[in-house]
Order: C-alpha cells, then structure tokens, then sequence
C-alpha cells in the first residue's frame, strides 16, 4: 500500500496560492504571486530535497497540473534534474472533466475512491505540491498519512488556503519540526483521529454567564 504525503507552502494565515511567481495563478485577482522567493533558504531547500529524493508519484489537481505541464516539461539548465523526474513519474490528476492530460504518464482520477485504489496498489508514495481542493477530501476519506506545512512569516490576506470551504474537522500529531534561518517553520503531522474537547471550567455558569451564552444562541 502506498502512502499519500502532502507538502504546502503557506503564509500565517493560510494563504498557499501562488507562491512560486507572479503569473502562477492570479485566481480572485490574486496580486502577491511569488512571495515564497525572498524567503528561500537553504533549510528549505534540504527539505524539498529530501521529499523528492527516493521514488514517488504525483498527486494533483486539476489547476495545478496545468501550472507543472506547462512549465517542467520545457525546463532545462539548473533545473533540469527535476525536470526530467517530474516528466518520468506517474501524475495521478484528480479531475471530474476531459480535460486534456498529455504529459507523458499522467493518469486521470474521477473521485476519491479511485485515488483510495490507487493507494491500495503497489507503488512508491503519492506526493502532492500545492492543489489546495485535494485535502478537504482526503481528510475526510481518511487517506492523507502525513502532511508537511513550510509555513513562511508573512500574511497575505486573501488567496487560496489550505484548508478552506468544505474542510472536516480532525486532529493532527506533530511528529517533526524545525526553523529555517529565515523564519520558516516546517513541520510535519500525521492523522490523529476525531477533534477532541474540554473545558477548563471549575464552576457552575453565573447568571450572567448564562445570559450571555443565550444571547449567543438568537443572535448566532
């Protein structure tokens, strides 16, 4: 069975669209694309390093499959290691249409049971950069094994998140973690079950406590 790894690049408050340049995906009227670039560093560098380094597989999205095919399979100079694995791997694209899917070993996924088959069938990991709409799902089909956060200290306001509309609620174990040089914090988390609650009460809920917690419930 294979596992399925996330790896995101955010800002504080979530914010994952975008971050590798200015015409990346302007979605919304995104204007801050490529604000991961003054804020590269070594430490993260290693780390991409050492996600990439042994065998896997791409997990994506449809957009962001758009953004890789049109950019990696043209790539030479510096980058071109990368290249030439990103066009050797499978692309496991998850996408609903006939879009068109014509760089060389991609494979189209119509639902989440077909990415919970492919989980199932020998392989190397499934590793998905970016494609923000894949993680609500996984969650919630509890297929995600860990996801790594490189969370860079700057706020964007506005752009695509990582856990957006539609998100379960879940609990996550941080199992990992580090600082870059330059502030980034990279830390990494598997599943840990359901959200669990509690209370630091130690009494009973004065009157006015009570008034203010109806006041909650009419108003919303």
């Amino acid at each position: 069975m294979r596992r399925i790894i996330g790896s995101v690049f955010q800002s504080l408050d979530g914010v994952m669209q975008a971050p590798g340049g200015p015409s990346e995906d302007w979605t919304g009227g995104f204007e801050h694309g490529g604000w991961l670039w003054p804020l590269d560093d070594e430490a993260t560098g290693e780390w991409i390093g050492e996600l990439f380094g042994g065998a896997y597989d791409l997990l994506l999205g449809r957009k962001t499959y758009e953004i890789f095919a049109a950019y990696w399979p043209y790539v030479s100079g510096e980058e071109a290691p990368i290249a030439d694995a990103f066009n050797r791997v499978g692309k496991y694209v998850l996408t609903r249409g006939q879009d068109l899917l014509d760089w060389e070993n991609s494979h189209r996924l119509a639902s989440i049971d077909a990415i919970a088959e492919i989980k199932r069938s020998d392989g190397p990991d499934l590793i998905i950069q970016g494609s923000s709409t894949l993680y609500p799902a996984l969650l919630e089909a509890g297929l995600l094994d860990r996801l790594t956060t490189l969370t860079y200290p700057l706020v964007l306001g506005s752009g695509k998140r990582l856990f957006g509309a539609g998100t379960p609620p879940r609990s996550l174990r941080l199992v990992r973690h580090s600082v870059s040089p330059k502030g980034t914090i990279i830390a990494h988390y598997e599943p840990d079950g359901a959200v669990r609650t509690g209370s630091f009460l130690t009494i009973e809920p004065s009157e006015r406590e009570k008034a203010r917690q109806q006041r909650m419930k009419v108003e919303g």
